[in-house]
This record gives C-alpha cells, sequence and structure tokens, in this order.
C-alpha cells in the first residue's frame, strides 16, 4: 500500500518589480556592496547630482562612440574625440577627466562619516573644489613629467590624498591603508628586514609617478575602469530599468516552477540567470532574497539555508557570462586578449560553480525534508511569447564580439539595442524620466569600482616599481616548497586572506603582480594564473570569517549570519577544487583555450562527472543515502577525475560505477527486505 499522495503547495509569483522599488532593497545592496551608503538628494542637490551622474555617462558614451564603427557598414560613428572643439588625443586627457568626475560625485554622494548623511558639509565642498582644481590642471602639469616643480609636487600629493578619501568612503580603509603602506615601503625600503630591503625612492619620484605616470593612479586599472567596465554598469542599469532582471527571474520560475520541484533548486536557477545580466553577487543575493525567502520558508528551509541557498547563488553573478565582474575586464586588459576569450574561459567554471552548489543544495534540502513547491508563474512559451526581444541581452555582446567589434563598440552598441527594444513594450519603454535615472545610475554604480581601481593603481604601481611583488611571489614560492599544488594552496589562503578586507576587484589587483608570478614561474599558463586568481577572489566572498553575500542574506531571513556563512561555504566547499583543475599541466582545456575542441569536451565532461562524485561522496546522497564504503569510493573517484590525465578519468569513473552499481543493488534488495519483513 502506498501512502495518500501530497499534492504540493501553490504559491502565487512573487513581484520583483514592488521589490525592487523598496527602499529596504536598495539600503541592503548598498550596505553590503560598498560598505557605505550614500547621500539622498531632493530638490536642486538631486537635479544637480544627477546632472553631473548623466554627463559623466554621456561622456563616456561618446568616448566610446570615438571610432567606433555603425554595425556591418564599416561608417565610424565619430571620427574623433573632441570637447569643445578640443581634439583629445592622450588616453591620459580623458581619464584625468574621468576620474575628477568620479571624485567630485563621490564626495557629493558619500558621506566622510555616517553622522554626516543628511546634508553635504564644508569639507565635502573643499573637496570638490580641490579635485576639480587638481585635476584639470593635468594637462598643463604633465608636460613636466621628468621635471615637476614645487607646484607640481604639491598638486601630486593632493591627487593622491582625494583618491585616498575617496576610496575610504566607498570601499573602507583597508586598500587606502594597504597604498599608504605602499607608499611608506618605496621611501622607506632601506630600512626593511631581510629580502625586502632595498633602494629606497625619494618623494619626488614617489609623487611624479603616482600622479602623472602610466604605473600609478592613472594606470591600467583605472583605464579599465573609464573604459569597458563604466560602459558594463551603463549597460546594467540600463537593463535594470527595462525589467531584464525581472524577466530573467520569471524565466526561472517558468522554467522550474511550474511543475512541483524544490524551491532551492528554483532560487539557484533564478540566481544564474539574474547574475547573467547583474553582476554582482549581492546585488544578485539581495534582489532575489526579497522575493524568494518567503518561498523557501514555506519549502521548509529555515532561516540559515535558506539564506546560504541565496548567497551560494548570488555570488556566481561574478563569474556567470555574459555580463562578469570588474575584474574579467581587467584580466583581458593585462593579459592583453579580447573579452569574449575571458567570457569563453569563464563558462566552465561558472557550470562546475553552480552545478556543485546546485547538488550539494539539492542533498541538503533531502536531508532537512524540504517540500516540494508550485509556482503560479507564467509558462516558458507564454513569457518568451511576450518579452522575446529581452533574450537579446544575453547574446547581443557576444554576437557583436563573434562578428569582430572590439569589446567597447560591441558594449556600446548593445547599450543602443537595449534601449531601443524596451519600446517593443509600453512596460518596458524608457520614458525620458526613466532613461535619465538609468543614465545616472550608470555612473552612480561605477563609483566605487573607480576610486578602488584608482587606490589600487597607486598599490600595484609601487609594488612594480619596487620590486616588492616579486618578493612577496618568491615567498609564495618559498612557503610552497617549488611544488605546484602546494604553491596553489598557499596562494588560495593568500587571496583568502586578501578578500577578508577587499572587495574582488581590489583583491584580484593586488594579487596580480604578487601570487600570478609565483605561479607562473612553476609552469602554470597566464590565462589560468589570472583565471585561478579571479575564481579564488569570487570565493573570498564566502569565506569565513567575513563574507558580504552571507550576511547580506543573513540581513534579509533573519537568521544567524555566522550560521548562515558557515553554510554557504559548505555549499560552495566543492567549488574550491575547481582552479586546482585547470592550473595542472593540461588544465587549459577546462578554460576551453590552448587546446582542441574534443579534449575540453573531455575534460568539461570529466570535471562536471567529477563535481558529482565528490559532491554526492561528501554529501552521502547519490540515488540515496550511502554508506561509509559508497562514500569513500565517490569522494576518491571524484577527486581522480579532477585530476588531469586518462589513466585518472578512467579510475575515476570506475570507482564512481562501483559506487553507482552498490546503490542500484541496495535499491533492488531493499523491496524484497521489506516484503520479508511483513
Amino acid at each position: 500500500m502506498t501512502g495518500p499522495t501530497i499534492e504540493p503547495e501553490v504559491i502565487a509569483r512573487p513581484d520583483l518589480e514592488a521589490v525592487l522599488a523598496d527602499d529596504k532593497t536598495k539600503e541592503l545592496i548598498e550596505e553590503y556592496e560598498a560598505e557605505a551608503r550614500t547621500r539622498t538628494f531632493t530638490g536642486w542637490w538631486d537635479r544637480l547630482v544627477t546632472g553631473l551622474a548623466v554627463a559623466t555617462t554621456l561622456f563616456a558614451l561618446y568616448y566610446a562612440a570615438a571610432g567606433a564603427e555603425i554595425p556591418f557598414t564599416g561608417v565610424v560613428l565619430v571620427p574623433s574625440f573632441r570637447i569643445l572643439g578640443q581634439t583629445i588625443t592622450t588616453p591620459q586627457i580623458y581619464e584625468m577627466i574621468f576620474l575628477t568626475a568620479i571624485l567630485v560625485l563621490t564626495f557629493l554622494l558619500y558621506p566622510m562619516h555616517p553622522r554626516f548623511i543628511k546634508r553635504v558639509n564644508v569639507v565635502d565642498l573643499a573637496l570638490v573644489a580641490i579635485t576639480g582644481y587638481v585635476f584639470l590642471n593635468f594637462e598643463t602639469v604633465i608636460y613636466r613629467v621628468n621635471n615637476p616643480n614645487a607646484l607640481d609636487f604639491a598638486f601630486g600629493v593632493t591627487a593622491i590624498v582625494t583618491v585616498l578619501e575617496a576610496g575610504r568612503r566607498t570601499i573602507g580603509w583597508h586598500l587606502p591603508a594597504i597604498g599608504i603602506a605602499a607608499i611608506a615601503y618605496a621611501y622607506f625600503a632601506d630600512f626593511m628586514p631581510g629580502p625586502f630591503r632595498g633602494p629606497p625612492k625619494d618623494l619626488d619620484y614617489i609623487v611624479s609617478n603616482q600622479y602623472l605616470g602610466l604605473d600609478g593612479m592613472l594606470g591600467t586599472p583605472l583605464q579599465v575602469a573609464a573604459t569597458f567596465i563604466i560602459l558594463f554598469t551603463i549597460y546594467g542599469a540600463i537593463l535594470d530599468y527595462t525589467g531584464a532582471g525581472k524577466f530573467y527571474v520569471d524565466l526561472a520560475f517558468a522554467l522550474t516552477g511550474k511543475r512541483p520541484t524544490g524551491a532551492a533548486r528554483t532560487v539557484t536557477v533564478a540566481s544564474f540567470l539574474l547574475g547573467t545580466v547583474s553582476g554582482s553577487g549581492v546585488a544578485t543575493t539581495v534582489t532575489l532574497g526579497s522575493i524568494a525567502y518567503p518561498m523557501l520558508k514555506k519549502a521548509g528551509h529555515d532561516r540559515e539555508s535558506s539564506g546560504a541557498i541565496l548567497s551560494a547563488g548570488g555570488i556566481g553573478a561574478v563569474i556567470s557570462p555574459p555580463v562578469l565582474g570588474p575584474a574579467a575586464f581587467l584580466m583581458a586588459e593585462i593579459l592583453g586578449i579580447s573579452y569574449l576569450q575571458v567570457v569563453v574561459m569563464a563558462m566552465m567554471p561558472t557550470i562546475l560553480y553552480y552545478l556543485g552548489i546546485l547538488l550539494t543544495i539539492e542533498i541538503d534540502a533531502r536531508r532537512l525534508g524540504a517540500r516540494a513547491i508550485a509556482l503560479d508563474a507564467p509558462g516558458f512559451w507564454e513569457l518568451t511569447k511576450r518579452y522575446w526581444y529581452q533574450y537579446t541581452s544575453l547574446f547581443a555582446i557576444i554576437v557583436f564580439l563573434v562578428a569582430g567589434f572590439s569589446t567597447i563598440t560591441a558594449v556600446f552598441w548593445s547599450i543602443i539595442v537595449a534601449i531601443l527594444v524596451s519600446y517593443i513594450r509600453r512596460e518596458t519603454s524608457l520614458s525620458p524620466s526613466k532613461l535619465v535615472k538609468a543614465l545616472a545610475a550608470g555612473t552612480k554604480q561605477v563609483l566605487p569600482v573607480g576610486a578602488t581601481t584608482a587606490v589600487a593603481g597607486i598599490a600595484v604601481g609601487i609594488l612594480l616599481q619596487t620590486g616588492l611583488g616579486l618578493k612577496i611571489s618568491r615567498l609564495i614560492l618559498d612557503l610552497g616548497l617549488g611544488n605546484l599544488v602546494l604553491t596553489l594552496v598557499v596562494s588560495a589562503i593568500v587571496l583568502w586572506v586578501l578578500g577578508l578586507s577587499l572587495p574582488i576587484t581590489a583583491t584580484y589587483l593586488v594579487a596580480v603582480p604578487t601570487v600570478v608570478p609565483a605561479l607562473i614561474t612553476l609552469g602554470v599558463a597566464p590565462p589560468a594564473a589570472h583565471m585561478f586568481v579571479f575564481y579564488y577572489a569570487v570565493l573570498s566572498e564566502v569565506s569565513p570569517p567575513v563574507a558580504l553575500s552571507p550576511f547580506a542574506a543573513a540581513a534579509i531571513t533573519g537568521g544567524n549570519p555566522y550560521k548562515t556563512m558557515m553554510l554557504t561555504w559548505k555549499y560552495a566547499l566543492p567549488c574550491f577544487l575547481v582552479p586546482f583543475m585547470f592550473t595542472q599541466p593540461d588544465g587549459l582545456a577546462i578554460l576551453w583555450t590552448g587546446s582542441t575542441i574534443p579534449d575540453a569536451i573531455l575534460a568539461s565532461v570529466s570535471a562536471a562527472v567529477g563535481i558529482i562524485a565528490l559532491v554526492a561522496g561528501v554529501g552521502g546522497f547519490l540515488l540515496g543515502p550511502t554508506d561509509l564504503l559508497e562514500r569513500a569510493l565517490l569522494i576518491a573517484g571524484g577527486l581522480l577525475l579532477l585530476a588531469p590525465g586518462i589513466t585518472a578519468d578512467v579510475a575515476g569513473l570506475a570507482l564512481f560505477g562501483f559506487a553507482g552499481a552498490s546503490q542500484l543493488v541496495r535499491r533492488a534488495r531493499q523491496p524484497a527486505t521489506e516484503a520479508g519483513r511483513l
């Protein structure tokens, strides 16, 4: 006999639009993503700040349009970059104008202390005036880069101080402290102990290089922020205001919510789809958490497991193509490769990440006895029929890149496409007021990144100029005893420590001159070394004792933040092995670069099966609960499948097969045993 069938509870589709408009949701995203709240203006102050933000956005779009071709015509949109009749020929001039705008908006929007959040004070206005005067005089000062005078020195010191203060206001004091420590090291290098002793740099050299040189605040990080990253924040803001995020959440519910299914599975799929256009772990976690927590609660998940499901899925947004986090654009620029190649490299690690957390969450849901739910959501075909044009956000950038356009041109035209297609339906169209808000949001969202890249440029520049980066790299090699696996472990620990206090972008930038050379010395290919750093910088967001996304999720669910963080870490734990796979000899196949397509497919399938085996072994569930022997077989098989080489793959598959066969035999015997007991 069988028991009565329990019908899954049908619940209404959550209203994402209402959540996105909720002030509490915005405050949570701001608090945990930027580590500081911004001022909310009204009246003429609001018009002033909005005007400056929109002007900066249009300035960036105009710069992107200079030299951009109209798709498939060969016609150049804007022949040259001109402002007030003057042709801007030096990228440094554009960067300096961009940095000036970013700093002015930062000092207006971010208070020097939370108690000053209500209004702009005298200090803010003084910093705005100083910033404008110092940076807009840059064009005359730059010609004296090799022979700065006393006024140039004063300008340089002031510029460094304002950049450090902007960094402190937006992302906290940790990165500016590293910048100050780097400057102090350059000046006092002859007092340092042991291998860190070196020839000191005089103050004129330090200041002029950080203010005027290409290895300081105007270095590659800020250049990428001023060209690539701001375009992607503009693109993300346009998609946000045209309802693309809402569409992808509805799509996830349509794909997984119509039939009785696990709420955790639905939320994880929604996290991935929302992450493809978000590129922010905290924003994805908070936005989705505000609408999905009631669903998880009704399915039987407690506060901590609900928060862990939300944060584990949300963090994957940073590595989800096509809109990756800011560090991805830096990687493309540093490696000298196209953004399309970075997207391709991130494809399989993203799949393995979500596969790992999805399976771990599913096993945990079974352990908790979570109930199946069914959402009263529109069907897939109904949704596609109404909003088919929203799919363009997934493919537009890729299509333009494959067609041969540069990254800047591809994103520029993707923005234009997103604006135009929004008018297909009235509810998604960008009215003039919505368009202004979207353009302003594009610049406002880049403020923390702009400050981060400018401050990181100072730190990274000194690491390179003094040779300190290579000395730290040598120390990592010594601690790893020259062994690749041990060095990878040491590097992962270094990235974890950096990630405790720095955002992902800053972690990546600081690690490039320190961790990457150590890995390359041991034979790791540069793309794999950079992906290792990027991936672990992302994973630092779930690593104890500080993890922003789990803390943000706990603020929504009301769960214990530390329990939520530890459970999130548990869900993501199998994913910590993924970077060890593509940094091994011949590991580039998993990144779909430097190998043939058959090799890449074989490596990807092997890695996916390895993650399945490992998660099943650690979680104690495959086709059903596993015994001790089956768990040992699955873990051993998973580790072998994650290791490179045909021999390891065959051995791993054999162990996985033995464990699966044991489960099937046990399942076949179970009914006979139960019949004998009756």
